[in-house]
């Protein structure tokens, strides 16, 4: 199988991203990236269990918060990349933009499911409920379900030319829901706790803002990983499909 060449009158963004030579240079980031996060994950669970305090009203449970932190933070980060790619895919049709889009939304999803699960598990010791319909917990709730219609609409499509343009346009009528996620604590009055690391600084101790911040790193590195595996399947699976086709034609054109 031949790998395209990029048109050098193509800027140096558009030659990275080219089908063809993201084939060529994301290979050599795959064993890093998951060598990075097996390192990042073993430091992380290391200070989370046994090097950081337990919460004096919370105890032990507090540490449900180095899971639910950086999945919750994904959930997010995730649909902002697919935003982003829905962009590239309507204003400059780029070929490898649906490719992340659609490589990206069952991780996000997964992320997602991973947020509110480990949060109900959070909240049952902390709120004394499983769930509650506070604004938080309710628009991360509609994030899945947004994930899970992106899924969906993806399998529906034979014509996945025609499937981007359309999930594109509603995954960014869905972005919209991502402040709601970001500010609802302090839109309205919620049960869900504010954030504990701000732009202006933490609120937490430095032996529980390291492991939480190892955590997060680790799981963006997952997700980076799984991402580029994700989209280079992706790549192929399309791959063989064209060749496929042209095979089919030819059949029946003798």
């Amino acid at each position: 199988m031949t790998v395209e060449t990029a048109n050098p009158k193509q800027n140096w963004f558009s030659r990275l991203a080219h089908p063809g030579q993201f084939l060529g240079w994301s290979k050599g980031f795959i064993m890093p990236l998951a060598l990075l996060t097996l390192v990042l994950f073993g430091a992380g669970l290391y200070f989370a269990f046994f090097d950081s305090p337990a919460e004096y009203q919370m105890g032990d449970t507090v540490r449900i918060m180095y899971v639910h932190v950086p999945n919750a933070w994904l959930s997010q980060f995730v649909y902002a990349i697919m935003a982003a790619s829905a962009l590239g895919t309507l204003v400059w049709r780029h070929p490898m933009a649906d490719v992340a889009a659609k490589s990206a939304a069952p991780l996000g999803a997964v992320f997602t499911a991973l947020a509110l699960f480990t949060g109900s598990l959070w909240g049952r010791p902390t709120w004394g409920t499983f769930w509650e319909w506070d604004g938080r917990m309710t628009s991360t709730l509609i994030l899945l379900f947004i994930y899970l219609g992106i899924i969906a609409l993806w399998r529906a499509f034979e014509d996945q030319g025609r499937a981007a343009r359309v999930i594109a346009v509603f995954t960014l009528v869905g972005a919209l829901n991502i402040p709601v996620i970001k500010f609802s604590v302090d839109w309205w009055h919620t049960l869900h706790q504010p954030a504990s690391i701000m732009t202006s600084g933490s609120h937490l101790p430095a032996s529980m803002l390291l492991p939480l911040l190892l955590m997060s790193l680790a799981f963006t590195t997952l997700f980076l990983t799984l991402h580029i595996v994700r989209m280079r399947s992706e790549i192929f699976r399309r791959r063989a499909e064209s060749l496929e086709r042209r095979a089919a034609a030819g059949l029946a054109a003798k």
